[in-house]
């Protein structure tokens, strides 16, 4: 969880093959799952939020690949130590242009942003 700014821009554009500059949220995590750094560009410039478990780890949805797309709900249920395996979300109207969270566990080795 060294990386900063630029590290965590580069790790979005060039491992994700996404565009840092979308305004989308951009979740890392620490390998130990305890550290979780979230990257995103509000119209005028890049902001990291950081939050450090003193108990206890983040829990991280399983996927194949590089990333995985998130809804706000489910960033918000990991940041609120939720498992995502033993929730069940009714079904519900989802529209085309709803906003998501671009999620890639951090590790020494990168395995993904």
């Amino acid at each position: 969880m060294r990386k900063s700014f630029d590290g965590l821009m580069a790790l979005a554009k060039h491992k994700m093959q996404s565009n840092p500059l979308s305004g989308d949220l951009f979740v890392f995590v620490n390998r130990r799952q305890t550290h979780i750094k979230i990257l995103y560009f509000d119209r005028s410039g890049y902001c990291i939020w950081m939050k450090r478990l003193e108990e206890g780890s983040f829990q991280h949805p399983i996927f194949e690949g590089d990333k995985v797309l998130l809804s706000g709900t489910q960033l918000t249920l990991i940041l609120e130590g939720i498992d995502l395996k033993k929730v069940h979300q009714r079904k519900r109207y989802k529209h085309e242009n709803t906003s998501t969270v671009k999620y890639n566990p951090l590790h020494e080795n990168v395995r993904q942003t």
